[in-house]
């Protein structure tokens, strides 16, 4: 991956450009990182409002789509215009050849009336995703994703989540390190837990019994080989496993269990990158116990087995 372009219109939603400009079009400052050529592409030529007011210069014509290796097509304030025949006809002819194809936010619309979401699983806005799945029912619209990657096509959720969308596209391509160094540099997080429904909930308050939900996310993240079980968690928080589940699956989205395995894959990733380390150290090291229990966590969340993603990205 090597050539992004970033397809947008009237008006240009400024947050989701600016994201995939800052995280593919400048060079980092670790010159390690991977930079990329980068465009942003219109139908037309000339300046085009964004969605705060000022005004913008489309670099390209849709042209150079048929160039690019990721193509990520931008939204707009619902409802989403349908796409005009001659993106439709781009975005087809970049799929078919085997480039991917991104939407931010309400761009998943543009994806869906192009018919590259049929029988794809994809997420948009939470605001939204009701609008998505009754307009185009052939797509599988999962409410609560931050990000959904299906094949060659992704989509992600609303604003901030482009960025969680970003650093997995880079992680794919470059490996775990590579999109942590990406993040640090942004100021980000790597990868963030749960889902949308954290937002679209009612959060933990600051007057809920126990110590911060945040130190013991934190505590757990540095311990990820110790029992992590819902009851200890819930002893450390100082809650009954029942309060603990609610408060925790309000603040996170994600229930204990799968944060855990989530935190733990994440780790297992990062150790799996480095030589010098037997898999059945990564799974001990992880927390899963043993090499079998890593198998198949690392196979359902990620797609290949421990053994082939080391050989992809060991010391790279």
């Amino acid at each position: 991956m090597t050539d992004v372009a970033v397809v947008v219109a009237e008006p240009v939603p400024a947050f989701e450009l600016g994201i995939a400009s800052e995280i593919f079009g400048l060079a980092r400052v670790d010159p390690e990182l991977p930079r990329y050529r980068y465009e942003v592409c219109a139908e037309t030529p000339g300046p085009l409002r964004t969605s705060t007011g000022f005004l913008m210069t489309p670099t390209a014509g849709l042209g150079h789509l048929d160039r690019a290796d990721l193509i990520i097509v931008t939204g707009a304030g619902p409802p989403v215009p349908p796409p005009s025949p001659e993106l439709v006809t781009a975005l087809r002819r970049a799929a078919d050849r085997g480039a991917t194809v991104a939407a931010l936010c309400t761009g998943a619309f543009t994806l869906a009336a192009a018919g590259l979401l049929d029988g794809r699983t994809a997420t948009t806005h939470w605001a939204y995703t009701d609008d998505l799945a009754a307009r185009f029912p052939r797509v599988t619209v999962d409410a609560d994703r931050i990000y959904a990657v299906d094949g060659p096509i992704a989509t992600s959720a609303g604003a901030s989540a482009a960025i969680d969308l970003c650093l997995h596209l880079i992680r794919r391509d470059h490996g775990a390190d590579i999109a942590n160094r990406v993040a640090r540099e942004m100021v980000v997080p790597a990868h963030r837990s749960g889902g949308q429904a954290q937002f679209s909930r009612r959060p933990v308050t600051p007057n809920d019994p126990g110590p911060t939900l945040a130190e013991l996310l934190d505590w757990a993240a540095d311990h990820l080989d110790a029992d992590l079980s819902v009851n200890a968690l819930a002893v450390r928080a100082a809650m009954s496993p029942r309060t603990f589940i609610r408060h925790f699956t309000a603040a996170t989205g994600a229930t204990p269990a799968a944060w855990v395995r989530e935190q733990r894959v994440r780790r297992a990733e990062q150790l799996l990158e480095r030589a010098g380390t037997t898999i059945a150290a990564v799974a001990r090291r992880c927390g899963f116990g043993s090499l079998d229990t890593l198998q198949r966590h690392f196979r359902r969340t990620r797609g290949v087995s421990p053994e082939a993603y080391r050989a992809a990205f060991r010391d790279r």
